[in-house]
């Protein structure tokens, strides 16, 4: 009779009524796989975390755990931990601390740092005006309706070419071991109010040549969150050390690995929706609504002003019954609304069914007031933020002034990612050149660049 030790995850497997064999079937991959995730020296990759978490009736929260306490166990390695559990306090305080520092970046203002990670890259790349950038057939020339846009859903999923050696940016644990992902470090020494790792829905493959078709299979938030940031971290730190000048690319070399930053297959994304609101005045007033994120309750975007509402693009569960029906575009801006607008918790899927989007409110009214052609929807495509390559879905939202009140009469002035800002007593502001143009400090790279496009198309946009 042996001692050895049951891996976390083994216990799991276990626990579910999986052999290795069977799991593996399962899993359509070798047995040999299993053990390698179930000793700790390899891990599941991305595209394999949610059928793993399925089979073993987990959350990818959960089984995110399970595998950073999965832990090798041979002697040569625990030898190995035991020395670096033997890092002095000093070394991980100061890790911890530089590593804040740069997090931190010092004298930055506002978008600062976004507006020169763009200018590592050539004109054709960037958008108009430049703020952010867009690859070939990522931007439309003008906006079309939601309806138009076709989602395809892809039950493959594949590897991306981006590099995962991210040593370099991580800091050291309290235990003197380098941290496993970028994620955890900010859950333990950011501690920021939200960061809760779920499904999202990763782009596979992007198509304009036939009006804009996208493809999607799935990732997980801190899959995508942790190559975001790494990537905005190296920058941060590289133009530190430059004297606060563009680094060059040399000092950048986990940029340097993605041979085409616009490529799926090369980075991987998972393309939020960030939506303009626009309230259509009968008068001709008209104005949108403005969100100011909360850096204490937020992991990324504190401090810079947002179009509201804006949220990853995502099932509420992993429950395969939610990732059908909550694939639509429309269905994710709804939940946005309900939560950043109406202040109702998160539609995270914690109740036993799936949301009923035709007979729940607010739902229900959102779909009549659409049914009925007081609610509008446009699409402008994609564009990404150059400082964390990250990918966001440009859409507006235009409501008749009095659809709009009626929906949102109960419009919050704070929610759980910052606050609704305003003019003369206001939640919102005046959808004119002049506001636009004094709020360009306050706002983010992306809503600068779709307020921009929105004004420039007004007259698509608000006709009847």
């Amino acid at each position: 009779m042996t001692n050895e030790r049951v891996s976390p995850l083994a216990a799991y497997r276990l626990a579910a009524g999986f052999t290795q064999e069977s799991l593996a079937e399962q899993l359509s991959i070798d047995r040999s796989t299993i053990g390698r995730w179930e000793r700790g020296t390899h891990a599941p990759q991305p595209w394999q975390r949610p059928d793993l978490a399925t089979s073993l009736r987990i959350s990818l929260t959960e089984l995110d755990d399970i595998l950073c306490r999965t832990k090798p166990t041979t002697e040569a390695e625990s030898v190995l931990t035991e020395t670096t559990n033997a890092t002095p306090a000093a070394d991980v305080q100061r890790s911890q601390q530089e590593w804040l520092h740069v997090r931190n970046a010092p004298g930055v203002r506002g978008r600062e740092l976004t507006e020169l990670a763009a200018w590592l890259y050539p004109e054709s790349q960037r958008a108009p005006g430049g703020h952010v950038l867009a690859g070939p057939g990522w931007l439309l020339d003008q906006p079309v309706p939601l309806d138009s846009v076709r989602l395809v859903w892809a039950d493959q999923q594949r590897p991306t070419g981006c590099s995962d050696s991210f040593e370099h940016v991580l800091p050291l644990t309290d235990r003197g071991e380098r941290y496993a992902g970028y994620s955890r470090a900010v859950r333990d020494l950011v501690r920021p109010r939200l960061l809760e790792n779920r499904l999202s829905y990763r782009l596979l493959d992007l198509r304009a040549d036939h009006g804009l078709e996208l493809s999607f299979g799935t990732t997980t938030f801190f899959e995508v969150f942790d190559v975001k940031q790494a990537l905005a971290h190296e920058f941060k730190a590289a133009w530190l050390a430059s004297n606060r000048s563009v680094p060059d690319w040399n000092a950048l070399p986990l940029r340097t690995t993605i041979a085409d930053h616009f490529d799926p297959r090369r980075l991987l994304m998972s393309p939020g929706i960030s939506t303009l609101t626009i309230r259509r005045d009968r008068a001709g007033q008209h104005r949108f609504v403005l969100h100011e994120r909360d850096g204490g309750k937020v992991a990324d975007g504190g401090g810079l002003c947002h179009v509201m509402p804006a949220g990853e693009f995502q099932p509420s569960s992993v429950e395969l019954v939610d990732l059908r029906n909550d694939f639509s575009l429309w269905r994710n801006i709804m939940r946005e609304f309900s939560e950043e607008f109406l202040g109702n918790p998160e539609h995270d899927g914690s109740t036993p069914r799936p949301i009923d989007y035709a007979h729940e409110e607010p739902f229900r009214s959102f779909e009549r007031a659409r049914a009925d052609g007081g609610l509008r929807i446009w699409h402008y495509g994609l564009v990404m933020e150059p400082l964390e390559l990250g990918a966001v879905q440009l859409t507006v939202a235009v409501v008749d002034d009095e659809v709009f009140d009626r929906l949102f009469v109960d419009l919050v002035e704070t929610n759980d990612e910052g606050r609704v800002i305003g003019r003369n007593g206001r939640t919102d502001m005046p959808f004119t050149g002049e506001a636009i143009d004094r709020l360009d400090p306050r706002l983010s790279a992306s809503a600068l660049t779709l307020l921009r496009l929105a004004w420039r198309d007004r007259e698509r946009l608000l006709c009847d």
